[in-house]
């Protein structure tokens, strides 16, 4: 069983950030969130001229007396959203000693915590061959936080992952925040269908790839034989010499630019996390200064 590695400390630096959301927000009323629609938060905004109907109340009548015309105070309207984290528990995200693992579930703990910090709820997914199974439902408040997260210590990794066949018969809500992928693509299966469906419901979608340093910077060399990590059946005998690592290489840098590319042209963003890095360097370095979290 893992353990989460996330203390206290970091939790309280995780609450001097926000999430930055990008469409127009339809959730709850209750949140942190502002929305590009007028309701009835603290916060002013603009005026506009009364009409028959209005709300009376929301008349700023020192205005009237100065100009003799009725005008309407505009607030923004502030929502209660709905994060989504979705995490695939394939079999090669334990590549290697496991720490990709555990990148990945701190991850989705972090941004978990930083949505109930935001007063929104929160809901956290694996997902593994075509299944998606909710193992956080809708989480509300840091005291609900604290006695459901360490579900995140129990999850079990192995098979396959089939981000869009699992992913596209869910109910994933519309336009009422932020969807987040944790995986590390590394796979022939569709992908881009779960990117377009999120995209499609007007949800902010983010797409963290997970790699370990041996995938990015594989020091093996000399003769071996590869296992595909989900498919045991399907081996490689291969001679690892340089201009291989060359290509090996380069085919890694097509994947990230492909999936990076892909986001980029829906509206979704990206980012790369290395296994290598503290939850804290990940969240801190690449998440705000990538401008996900400022």
């Amino acid at each position: 069983m893992r353990n989460l590695v996330i203390d206290e400390a970091f939790l309280q630096r995780l609450e001097t950030l926000q999430t930055v959301l990008k469409n127009n927000i339809a959730g709850m009323f209750g949140g942190n969130h502002k929305s590009k629609t007028y309701g009835s938060s603290c916060e002013f905004v603009d005026y506009r001229n009364y009409m028959s109907g209005d709300d009376i109340t929301k008349i700023d009548w020192n205005a009237y007396a100065r100009s003799e015309v009725l005008n309407l105070k505009l607030y923004l309207d502030e929502r209660r959203l709905h994060t989504k984290i979705y995490i695939d528990v394939s079999r090669s995200m334990e590549y290697g000693d496991g720490k990709k693992a555990q990148t990945a579930l701190e991850i989705a703990a972090a941004l978990a915590y930083l949505s109930v910090s935001e007063l929104d709820r929160v809901s956290v997914y694996t997902v593994r061959e075509s299944e998606v199974k909710e193992i956080i439902s809708s989480v509300a408040g840091k005291e609900r936080y604290f006695a459901e997260i360490g579900k995140l210590n129990q999850v079990e990794f192995g098979g396959d992952c089939f981000l869009s066949d699992g992913i596209l018969p869910s109910k994933a809500g519309y336009g009422d925040g932020l969807s987040v992928i944790i995986s590390d693509f590394l796979t022939d299966n569709d992908y881009e269908s779960a990117i377009d469906f999120l995209v499609d419901k007007k949800r902010d979608l983010l797409c963290v790839q997970v790699l370990s340093q041996e995938e990015l910077n594989p020091k093996v060399r000399g003769k071996n034989i590869f296992y595909d990590s989900e498919n045991e059946k399907r081996r490689y005998r291969k001679n690892i010499r340089k201009d291989v690592i060359s290509a090996y290489r380069a085919a890694v840098r097509y994947v990230q630019e492909r999936l990076q590319g892909y986001c980029a042209a829906r509206g979704a963003q990206y980012l790369l996390a290395q296994d290598d890095k503290t939850v804290e360097e990940i969240v801190f370095e690449n998440f705000v200064g990538s401008g996900v979290l400022e």
